[in-house]
């Protein structure tokens, strides 16, 4: 790693620890592609290893802030979260047999996906008194182990998948889904990361530049998550909007690679 290349990792992690505060997802889609194509690391699975490592960390600075103004449902995101650390081992394990190409391309389609349905559900209110109960635990259960899964193949935080499916499982509103969502983001950070870490696909003088940026970016988003989170809907239509514009990125990019076609 040269100089250049530690100062793209920390304006990059800014950059993602704001994104995660602000909307609870955001991390890896902005933290892989960046990785690759700004700060020039050549082998996408160190990318994804080390991004996972860095926005689980971001994820905790955003976490913290969110539960200070009180947007964490606590038990509901505990139970998402420990449900989805199970799959997110299984789905890292996945990940890193398949060509590294290849798992970009996929992870942009992803995305497009969960975009289309973000927009569809933008300015939905939900239920800002929701509680974990026997309606909804079983729902959280298997929406938090197939994101897990998702999560650890792709190798990301899962922020993009955790606050609609926490949405869906609960019904809460997108602000509290988004503070929630950052304890699970977390979990799954760190369950894909020791995954990558044990293969030695992270690089560490990366991983801490990213994590110091994110710190400060995390800070940020999240006190203007809080002001978003009254208008009905915005932050449900910023989410999708940066989904949507990263993944036709990364699908343009990795069009042309030979581990696509």
């Amino acid at each position: 790693m040269n100089s250049l290349q530690l100062l793209m990792g920390a304006l990059s992690g800014g950059a993602v620890g704001f994104t995660l505060a602000l909307v609870g997802g955001g991390g890896s889609i902005l933290a892989v592609p960046l990785m690759v194509y700004l700060v020039g690391i050549e082998d996408p699975h160190v990318a994804i290893g080390t991004s996972a490592l860095a926005v689980a960390a971001n994820a905790l600075v955003g976490l913290v802030s969110h539960a200070r103004k009180g947007n964490v449902k606590w038990r509901c995101a505990m139970t998402f979260a420990i449900a989805g650390s199970l799959g997110a081992g299984l789905g890292a394990t996945a990940g890193k047999a398949m060509d590294g190409q290849r798992l970009l391309a996929l992870f942009a389609i992803l995305m497009l996906v969960v975009a289309g349905l973000m927009f569809r559900s933008r300015g939905r209110g939900g239920d800002p008194d929701v509680v974990l109960g026997r309606d909804n635990a079983p729902k959280l259960l298997g929406s938090g182990a197939a994101t897990g899964v998702l999560s650890g193949f792709f190798g990301i935080g899962g922020g993009f998948l955790v606050v609609p499916g926490l949405m869906a499982s609960t019904g809460m509103p997108i602000l509290f889904a988004v503070g929630s969502s950052l304890v699970a983001v977390t979990a799954f950070g760190l369950t894909t990361a020791s995954s990558y870490a044990l293969s030695g696909l992270v690089s560490w003088p990366l991983a801490a530049v990213f994590i110091a940026g994110g710190a400060a970016g995390s800070l940020s988003g999240a006190r203007v998550a809080t002001r978003l989170g009254s208008r009905n809907g915005a932050l449900g239509t910023v989410l999708a909007g940066l989904i949507t514009a990263v993944a036709i990125y990364m699908l343009y990019r990795t069009a042309g690679e030979p581990g696509w076609a």
